[in-house]
C-alpha cells in the first residue's frame, strides 16, 4: 500500500508536524524536471538521514499576490500540483499561505520561524534561482551560509538543461502557447494535463457524430487554440481521445472551451471530473465553409490522434492521491 501523502498547512497543529524532516522548497508550478531534481535531492537526503522528505510550497503563487491584475497562466493549480508532488515519492507537502504577512516576512525570520521552529527541518534542497523572504533577499547562498549555525544540511541544485536550454515553468508556458507539446512534455518529464468537470454544451457534436465532453479551463490558460491528441483519466481508468481547444470559429467564436471526443466510449460524463493529458498537437483551429468539410477534417484529426496515442501507449502524468 502506498503511504499516505500528508498535507500540512498554516492551520495544522504543531504537534501534528513530523520533526526533523528534509524539505524541497519551491513554487513547483508544473513540477517539471528542474523541480524534480530538487525533489530527488531532498529524497536522497531524507533517505540518508532516515527522515521523511516533504515539499514546501506556497499558495496562491506569489506572482498572483504581487500582480493580482496580470493574467497568470498556471501549469498546475494547487490540487494538481499536490497530486504531482504526491507522485514523486515525497511523504507530503507543506502548503504555506502567501499573503501580506508572509510577503512582509524577512528571509531570516522565515528561516528561523517557519523552517526551524515550526517545521524543525534537518535539511533543505532548493534550486539555484529560488528566492524567498521580503524583497526576495533570501537565496540559496543565504541558506548555505546559515547551515552550519542552524545544524542543517543544504543542497543547491543547478539548472536542468534540455538541448542546451534551461528548463523552467515560463519556458513550458511558452511552449504550450505555441502548441509545442513535445517540448513541453520533455521539460515536464511527462504530459501536461488539466482537470475539470464535464459541463453541458451546445451538443453540436452529437449531430456531427462526435459527441464531446466539454470542460471550461481557467480563463488565463494560454494553451494554443487547436486540435490535440489527448489521453483522458477518470479515476484509474484511461481513455484515448481527440480534443479541440478554442472558440469554435465555424459556429459561434465564443469563449474558449476544451471539447474532448473520447474514442470508443459510451456513457454519460456530465458532472464527472476528468484529467486530460496532452500527448500531441495535430493542427491549428480552423474555420470551415461547410459542415461536410468540418466532418471530413474531424475524421482525419481522429485518425491522426489515434496514431499519435498508439505511439505513446503509457503516456500519462504520474499522480498520487491527496487527502
Amino acid at each position: 500500500m502506498t503511504p499516505e501523502f500528508t498535507v500540512i498547512r498554516d492551520t495544522t497543529p504543531a504537534a501534528a508536524i513530523p520533526r526533523g524532516a528534509v524539505v524541497a522548497m519551491g513554487n513547483f508550478d508544473g513540477v517539471h524536471l528542474g523541480h524534480r531534481a530538487v525533489i530527488a535531492s531532498a529524497l536522497r537526503m531524507g533517505h540518508a538521514h532516515g527522515k521523511p522528505a516533504f515539499a514546501v510550497t506556497f499558495e496562491p503563487h506569489p506572482r498572483s499576490f504581487f500582480s493580482p491584475n496580470s493574467p497568470q497562466f498556471r501549469l498546475s493549480d494547487e490540487t494538481n500540483k499536490l497530486r504531482l508532488l504526491a507522485g514523486t515519492g515525497l511523504a507530503g507537502a507543506v502548503v504555506m499561505t502567501f499573503d501580506k504577512s508572509r510577503a512582509g516576512t524577512s528571509a531570516q525570520d522565515f528561516i528561523h520561524h517557519d523552517l526551524i521552529e515550526r517545521l524543525g527541518i534537518s535539511g533543505i534542497a532548493v534550486g539555484y534561482d529560488f528566492h524567498f523572504g521580503k524583497g526576495r533577499v533570501g537565496s540559496p547562498a543565504l541558506l548555505v551560509s546559515e547551515a552550519p549555525r542552524l545544524g542543517i544540511e543544504v543542497d543547491v541544485q543547478a539548472h536542468v538543461d534540455i538541448e542546451e536550454r534551461p528548463v523552467s515553468s515560463s519556458a513550458i508556458r511558452m511552449a504550450l502557447a505555441e502548441g509545442q507539446i513535445d517540448d513541453a512534455t520533455s521539460m515536464l518529464g511527462g504530459p501536461w494535463f488539466v482537470s475539470g468537470e464535464v459541463i453541458h454544451g451546445e451538443k453540436r457534436g452529437r449531430d456531427l457524430g462526435y459527441p464531446t465532453a466539454n470542460i471550461r479551463l481557467d480563463k488565463n490558460c494560454s494553451l494554443k487554440h487547436g486540435i490535440y491528441a489527448v489521453r483522458v483519466g477518470r479515476g484509474a481508468e484511461r481513455f484515448d481521445a481527440v480534443a479541440s481547444f478554442g472558440r469554435r470559429p465555424t459556429f459561434d467564436n465564443g469563449a474558449p472551451l476544451l471539447e474532448v471526443f473520447v474514442f470508443d466510449f459510451k456513457g454519460d460524463l456530465y458532472g464527472v471530473t476528468l484529467d486530460v493529458a496532452f500527448i500531441g498537437f495535430i493542427r491549428d483551429e480552423l474555420k470551415f465553409d461547410s459542415i461536410d468539410a468540418l466532418i471530413r477534417q474531424m475524421d482525419d484529426d481522429s485518425a491522426r490522434a489515434r496514431a499519435a496515442l498508439a505511439a505513446a501507449p503509457d503516456a500519462f502524468p504520474k499522480l498520487g492521491a491527496i487527502s
